[in-house]
């Protein structure tokens, strides 16, 4: 492990000299040995394997099936939509094996295209894909990182590993740190890693792990070994379509047997079973089912919810866990002062503090305040408060400095005024008051007593203990600008304190969440005191026994890490492998999980979780092609309502689910009840007129019902069990109840038509059973409350409808055309009283049913 190993061992390790670097010829054995610094792909499917998989389904199969029992009965047009749909739904599968390989290709954008390397004692811009192991590498201010380096000189460097380790502010580096246990990699100081980019100061080191060996290649490797789940609206469909397919035969089987048994003409019978087949089957669910999936992205888009797999809209509505990055996730992503101290109170600040803040500051000021991140936060607090650097620097000119280093964690700057020079000293509070006799109080410089120094110190501990970083400030009158000793009996001025703050919409994110029953979980590189005060700011979390890092994860087996999951709401320093694991615990306790991320390191527990979520702004490319979703305003409110509008779109799928279904089944009743204890009479409905019920009452109300108006309940409810039924909480037997009254009223209306003729018959059966089919639809608004409390013309598309379908029945029935298409006949104004009577009964009946449900 290089970091563990001191300069000279690891130069000797490598074969390489710090100065001279390798020889050209030696590079070129190293890269034919190892091969090029890129991440490999894995072999690619072709397009056409990709393509001729899509049709594994069960419910692909039951389609084509139902497509060549339509072209046997020479509706072509039926057969048509039908492969236009598997097509279709075969294409969008296609598009989303990609996914995978585009994560990986966005791995390999993020490494440097250029690497300045020492190679013969030269230094030389090469390819970074043409570095080996031993490369010397010289890195400065704006360079990413080719390569995991281990340094061997630095000066002041630091280096910003947020999109690799969710650090959320640059990290000091030092060669000199050498390590002599196991230490993360947020903790190895003497390590840069590829990828990451250098924000201050320069170094020099030596490539020690190149392509898929580093730390991103790791990642790299985890992204193209997972393999995708199905969700659970796909595994709830597959199931469905087993156990229609088993339906259809039987229902086939079953009407040879009773033909035989009462001598009926074979081939008639053959008709009519494959009619009843297709009747069993909705073939109109899967296009259903995309559409509303589909109709949803766009709804979901407007809202700056960007989803790039179909299903995972339907999976958001299951969610139950939402494990969220903390920085640029649930905070702002941006250092912001939100502490004082000055004289001797907190929340106070005075004209000398912000001055010398703004003067002891090198982040610079143009259409936006840009450099170190602390910097940049002081610096914009003086120019909110109406002190600017500009006009400071006009009254106070910086004439020498004593830059910042990480041993002495200081910075003093000096300036010419006309009153003579004046040195400004900036670091850590403790470090401060060391170098301070006096302490400014009102304007006046009094004496630093015990008293003022504990003063001082129990306010700096009461701002660190909400995680604020603490800077202090001192100054002293000097004679010379060239003075010794500077940084010596200075006057203590005040401090301030910093933090990425939460984003001001999170808290109540976090709450709807709570009452819709989804659990909030932190996860991030920062250090635990960070995330736990954020946590405890947003309610997410309440002790810090509710904290667990990547050591105690680290430290714990699989087993454990299940059993205890549920107690943790934070997790701190943490790895990719670390928010895999959590991921994955989370998954073993049947919680179905969303993760939210904007860096490289998010991007294997995107892929792992069941909905992957990433920022739009501040994402890496990595990150969105790894997620199922992308929020284009870095909103947490986003997902929230994300989540809501996924609830409401399977809701809506559930009630196209049950309403098709009744629908089947009653059609499927009333043809079969017909035949077993009607022998010696025609069948109720014709298989034309099986096939036109169908084509008038499956699609388009369905899909109405698809874009129902939401819920306004939908958010007070928990989650969905990952093992729900599509037919859960009652849902089967509503489904039977009603297949079982449509068949019985249809049956009542071909028993009263007989009185006349059997085209009399079979026209009221046919007439009622699609009519009561279009009436039901206005049941399935909502199971259980009254259609008249949601709304009858709420939805307007089902209302429209509905009225079109009635009205294409009349027409087929009194029009003389569709009496020889369709077989019917005219109906009297009793007839359609008793039709229009029996059909609306429907409504009737759930509206009872509903009635005495809510009263129990």
């Amino acid at each position: 492990m290089p970091y563990r190993m001191n300069r000279y061992t690891v130069l000797h390790e490598f074969g390489s000299d710090e100065n001279v670097g390798l020889s050209e010829s030696e590079a070129e054995k190293r890269l034919a040995k190892n091969g090029k610094n890129e991440l490999i792909k894995q072999k690619k499917e072709t397009p056409f394997q990709m393509f001729i998989e899509q049709f594994e389904d069960p419910m692909v199969i039951i389609l084509i099936i139902g497509a060549i029992i339509s072209i046997f009965l020479n509706e072509i047009i039926d057969a048509s939509i039908i492969f236009v749909v598997i097509l279709l739904n075969a294409m969008i599968g296609v598009v989303q094996e990609f996914k995978a390989e585009k994560a990986i290709d966005a791995l390999e954008k993020l490494s440097s295209p250029k690497a300045s390397v020492i190679r013969e004692g030269y230094l030389k811009e090469i390819d970074s894909k043409d570095l080996v192991l031993g490369d010397i590498i010289e890195l400065s201010v704006g360079n990413y990182i080719p390569a995991d380096i281990r340094l061997l000189t630095s000066t002041n460097l630091k280096v910003e590993e947020s999109t690799l380790t969710g650090e959320s502010e640059p990290v000091e580096k030092n060669a000199e740190a050498i390590y002599e246990e196991v230490t993360d990699i947020h903790d190895q100081r003497n390590m840069v890693f590829m990828s990451t980019y250098v924000t201050y100061g320069k170094a020099r080191g030596v490539v020690v792990r190149c392509g898929m060996d580093s730390e991103v290649g790791h990642i790299a490797g985890m992204l193209s070994k997972h393999e995708e789940d199905s969700t659970p609206l796909q595994v709830r469909l597959a199931h469905l379509s087993k156990l229609l397919g088993i339906l259809s035969v039987g229902i086939c089987v079953a009407m040879f047997i009773v033909a035989i048994l009462q001598g009926r003409n074979l081939f008639d019978m053959l008709l009519l079973s494959i009619s009843l087949a297709v009747a069993a089957i909705p073939e109109g669910l899967p296009a259903v089912v995309t559409i509303v999936l589909a109709l949803g992205v766009q709804v979901m888009s407007k809202n700056h919810a960007i989803i790039r797999k179909l299903h995972a809209v339907e999976t958001l509505g299951s969610v139950s866990v939402i494990c969220s990055d903390k920085t640029g996730t649930l905070t702002q992503n941006h250092m912001k002062v939100v502490s004082t101290y000055a004289d001797g109170e907190l929340q106070k600040e005075n004209e000398e503090l912000l001055r010398g803040f703004a003067l002891c500051n090198d982040a610079v000021v143009s259409e936006e305040i840009l450099g170190e991140p602390t910097e940049v936060a002081l610096l914009t607090y003086c120019e909110q408060q109406g002190v600017h650097k500009a006009h400071c620097e006009r009254s106070y000119l910086r004439v020498n400095e004593i830059p910042f280093d990480s041993a002495r964690k200081l910075m003093t700057t000096i300036h010419q005024s006309e009153k003579g020079y004046v040195a400004y000293t900036k670091g850590a509070p403790e470090k401060i008051l060391e170098l301070c006799s006096s302490v400014l109080i009102n304007g006046k410089q009094v004496k630093m007593t015990a008293f003022e120094k504990n003063r001082i110190l129990e306010a700096s501990k009461q701002v660190s203990s909400d995680a604020q970083r603490v800077l202090a400030l001192a100054r002293k009158s000097l004679k010379s600008a060239q003075e010794e000793a500077v940084e010596g009996k200075m006057c203590f001025v005040g401090f301030a304190g910093m933090i990425d703050p939460p984003r001001e919409e999170v808290k109540d994110s976090i709450a709807l969440c709570h009452e819709a029953g989804i659990r909030v979980v932190m996860i991030t590189g920062d250090h635990p005191l960070t995330a736990f005060a954020i946590a405890k700011q947003l309610h997410i979390a309440k002790h810090p026994k509710q904290v667990m890092t990547g050591r105690m994860l680290d430290e714990i087996n699989d087993e454990d890490l299940i059993s205890q999951i549920m107690d943790i709401c934070v997790f701190a320093r943490v790895t990719p492998e670390h928010k895999v694991r959590i991921v994955n615990a989370f998954k073993k306790r049947k919680e179905v999980v969303a993760m939210s991320g904007d860096g490289v390191n998010d991007a294997p527990s995107l892929k792992n979780a069941d909905v992957g979520i990433a920022m739009g702004k501040t994402g890496t490319d990595v990150c969105k092609q790894a997620s199922d979703m992308i929020l284009a305003d870095d909103n947490f409110a986003t997902i929230v309502k994300a989540v809501e509008q996924g609830r409401n779109i399977y809701l809506n799928i559930q009630k196209a689910v049950l309403y098709l279904l009744s629908c089947n089944i009653g059609e499927v009743m009333s043809l079969f009840l017909a035949i077993v204890f009607m022998p010696n009479v025609v069948s109720c409905v014709s298989a034309i007129q099986i096939l036109w019920v169908n084509l008038v009452t499956d699609a388009f109300p369905a899909l109405a019902l698809g874009v129902d108006p939401k819920d306004r309940y939908i958010m007070k409810e928990k989650p969905r069990d990952r093992e729900e039924s599509l037919f859960a909480h009652g849902g089967m037997i509503f489904t039977l109840m009603n297949g079982f009254f449509i068949g019985t009223i249809t049956l009542v209306a071909f028993r009263y038509g007989l009185n006349t003729s059997g085209e009399k018959a079979q026209t009221m059966a046919f007439m009622v059973l699609s009519m009561s089919q279009l009436f039901h639809s206005l049941n399935l608004r909502s199971m259980r409350h009254s259609i008249f409390e949601v709304g009858v013309f709420k939805n307007k598309w089902l209302f429209l409808t509905l009225l079109i379908g009635l009205g294409l029945q009349v027409s087929v029935c009194e029009l003389p055309i569709f009496h020889t298409l369709l077989k019917t006949v005219s109906l009297s104004l009793m007839e359609w009283g008793i039709v229009f009577g029996l059909s609306m009964s429907v409504i009737l009946i759930n509206e009872i049913s509903k009635w005495i449900a809510k009263d129990k």
